[in-house]
């Protein structure tokens, strides 16, 4: 396994080693001691995972406020996404600021989006499974969201098309406006 820094602090790529022969592969998607190893401590209660029909289908941005906020391990197992992480810590030097990366069934890359950032992503093609672990319970108190294309974060989404967006994340309100209690440096 390879952990890989992002210019975001705390935000980082996982690539799995992936070992392959005549049959096909075999990888670890997750291995608690070897997370350990790297410096990633953490304790998943709960594995999520999501279809998508149709290209362009965005979910997202969501996160939940403190004290129910997760850390996700986001994988794509079927066809692939863009996946993107914002920090919305206040006080941090990245506030505002986003990373994005191709996850895809093929590059079997995984992205670790800590507490205190928005997650969202959109599908690249047609019917897409994502899965994901989280190390907090859903809390539908807790459940927030940031429009998908605030000015002011400025993400690159990868096709210029009008995504197929749930009602809840229409209506999502941008950074400025979102109910938001992370501050940079504190524990969550």
């Amino acid at each position: 396994m390879q952990v890989v820094k992002t210019h975001i602090e705390g935000v980082l790529v996982i690539e799995p080693s992936v070992f392959g022969d005549h049959r096909g592969w075999f990888m670890e998607t997750y291995s608690d001691s070897k997370f350990k190893e790297a410096g990633i401590d953490l304790n998943f209660v709960q594995d999520n995972q999501s279809f998508s029909a149709t290209k362009g289908t965005l979910r997202g941005l969501h996160y939940q406020l403190n004290p129910k906020a997760q850390t996700k391990l986001v994988r794509c197992t079927k066809g692939s996404i863009f996946d993107v992480a914002v920090d919305i810590r206040k006080g941090s030097p990245t506030y505002g600021q986003w990373y994005g990366i191709e996850l895809s069934a093929e590059n079997k890359k995984q992205l670790l989006v800590p507490k205190g950032f928005a997650h969202g992503f959109m599908t690249l093609t047609d019917d897409v499974e994502v899965q994901y672990k989280v190390d907090e319970l859903y809390a539908p108190d807790c459940d927030r969201g940031i429009i998908w294309n605030d000015p002011d974060i400025g993400i690159e989404w990868p096709m210029d098309i009008t995504p197929v967006l749930s009602g809840k994340d229409e209506k999502a309100p941008f950074l400025k406006d979102a109910e938001v209690n992370f501050q940079y440096g504190e524990k969550a």
